[in-house]
C-alpha cells in the first residue's frame, strides 16, 4: 500500500504505468484509486469522438457543498524517444543522487502526485473542507486533445458540475517553484499558405511560372512589421513561419506550387477574423493570386487577476518567501478548455526537462509543491487566512 502523503512514491507508481498517448494505460484508473483511498466520488467518463484517439477521463469530487476548488491534469505522457539514452529507464522512477527520473515526472505526474499527497495530509491533520474538493484527470492531452478534457468541459456543464477556481498542474515554473503563475495563454492561428504556378525546365522558365518567387515576397511582407506591442495582460503577438514546401527533389525545376505553414500566437488586440483581414492584406501586397486556410485551435483567454491569484500568490510568498509573476505566454494547456467554467490558473514544477531525455524533477521540489498545494488549498477554504493575502 502506498502512503498517500508521500509524493515521492505517488508519481513513482504513475511513472511506472506507460502511458503514452494515446494509451493512457490504466494511469488515470490509478489516479482513480488513490482518490478513492481519500474518499472521493469516482466517475469514468470515456469519449471516442473522430478524429481523435479513444481517451478514458475521471470526474473525481469530495463533498457537495460550494466553494469548490477544482484541479486539473493529464495522466498520458509523450514517447521517450530512444530509450538507451536515458540515464535510468524512462519507465522505472529511479531516484538517483536527490533526482527522481522519468517520463512525464514533470508534465505532469509529479503535480497529480503533489496535489493527492497535499489532500492526504490535510485529512490525516483533521483539516476541515467547508467546501468541495473535485478533479479532472485526462488521459489524452499530449495528443489531438479531443476526446479529453475538451469533452469533460460540456459534459461537466451539462451535469451542473461547476467550480469557483482551478488550478492546471502544469510545471509552469522556470527557474524555481512557484516562480511563474500563469493566467492565461493567447490565442493560436495556423495558416497554410499555397501559390500556384507552372512547372518548367529551369533553362525555359520562360515557358514556366515560378511559385516560389512570390511566395518568398509574401512571407517576407507577412513577418515584416509586428501585429502589436502586447497588453496589460499579454505580451506581444507572434507570427512564425514553421514549414516551406515545394516538393522538388531537384535542381532543374520549376516547381508547380509552393505550400507555407505558418503560425500565429495573439493577444486581446485582435479576434479571428480581424487577424486574419489583417494577414490576408498583407499578403495582397505581393498582389499574386493565391490560397489561404486558417484554423484557430484555441481562443486567446485570461484570468483576471482577483482572490485566486492573491490567494496563490500570498501561499507562495509563505512557502518560499518570494512573490510570483503572472503571466500569459508560452504554450497552451487543457486550461483553455476548462476557462469556460471558472477562473482557471496554471501552477506546478520546473519545466526545464519535460519532453526531453532524461526528464526529472527534484525529489525536494515534490516535496516543496506538495506543500504549497496544501497552503493554496487551506487559505481558499479559509477566508480570514487569504484576506491576509
Amino acid at each position: 500500500m502506498i502512503d498517500l502523503c508521500n509524493p515521492v512514491a505517488v508519481t513513482q507508481k504513475l511513472i511506472r504505468c506507460p502511458s503514452l498517448t494515446p494509451d493512457q494505460a490504466g494511469g488515470v484508473e490509478i489516479v482513480a484509486d488513490f482518490l478513492k483511498q481519500l474518499d472521493f466520488a469516482i466517475e469514468f467518463v470515456p469519449f471516442d469522438l473522430a478524429p481523435g484517439p479513444a481517451a478514458q477521463n475521471l470526474y473525481a469530487r469530495l463533498g457537495r457543498t460550494e466553494p469548490v476548488l477544482c484541479f486539473a491534469g493529464h495522466t498520458d505522457v509523450v514517447p521517450p524517444g530512444h530509450e538507451a539514452d536515458w540515464r535510468h529507464a524512462p519507465f522505472a522512477g529511479v531516484i538517483d543522487d536527490g533526482v527522481l527520473f522519468g517520463r512525464g515526472v514533470a508534465d505532469m505526474k509529479g503535480g497529480i502526485a503533489a496535489f493527492i499527497s497535499a489532500i492526504a495530509r490535510l485529512r490525516q491533520q483533521g483539516f476541515a473542507f467547508p467546501g468541495s474538493l473535485s478533479m479532472v484527470i485526462t488521459g489524452d492531452e499530449e495528443g489531438p486533445a479531443i476526446n479529453g478534457t475538451r469533452q469533460m468541459v460540456p459534459w461537466m456543464i451539462e451535469r451542473g458540475e461547476s467550480f469557483d477556481a482551478c488550478i492546471v498542474g502544469e510545471p509552469v515554473s522556470i527557474e524555481r517553484l512557484g516562480d511563474i503563475l500563469k493566467i492565461g495563454a493567447r490565442g493560436s492561428l495556423t495558416g497554410t499558405l499555397v501559390v500556384e504556378g507552372i512547372q518548367g525546365h529551369v533553362g525555359y522558365a520562360h515557358r514556366a511560372r515560378n511559385p516560389v518567387h512570390p511566395m518568398v515576397k509574401m512571407l517576407a511582407d507577412l513577418v515584416a512589421e509586428p501585429l502589436d506591442a502586447g497588453s496589460a495582460l499579454f505580451e506581444p503577438s507572434s507570427i512564425q513561419i514553421t514549414t516551406v514546401d515545394v516538393g522538388n527533389p531537384t535542381s532543374n525545376v520549376i516547381p508547380a506550387r509552393a505550400t507555407a505553414t505558418f503560425n500565429i500566437r495573439f493577444n486581446d488586440c485582435h479576434e479571428k477574423d480581424s487577424l486574419e483581414k489583417e494577414v490576408r492584406q498583407r499578403l495582397d501586397q505581393t498582389n499574386y493570386p493565391y490560397h489561404l486556410s486558417v484554423v484557430v485551435p484555441s481562443e486567446r483567454f485570461a484570468t483576471t487577476p482577483g482572490r485566486l491569484t492573491d490567494i496563490i500568490d500570498g501561499a507562495i510568498r509563505d512557502e518560499f518567501g518570494y512573490h510570483t509573476t503572472m503571466t500569459t505566454g508560452g504554450g497552451t494547456s487543457d486550461a483553455r478548455f476548462l476557462k469556460d467554467i471558472g477562473p482557471v490558473v496554471e501552477l506546478g514544477l520546473v519545466g526545464t526537462t519535460m519532453h526531453q531525455i532524461d526528464e526529472r524533477v527534484a525529489v525536494a521540489d515534490l516535496e516543496q509543491l506538495t506543500r504549497l498545494y496544501a497552503t493554496i488549498i487551506q487559505r481558499f477554504f479559509s477566508p480570514e487566512i487569504a484576506k491576509k493575502s
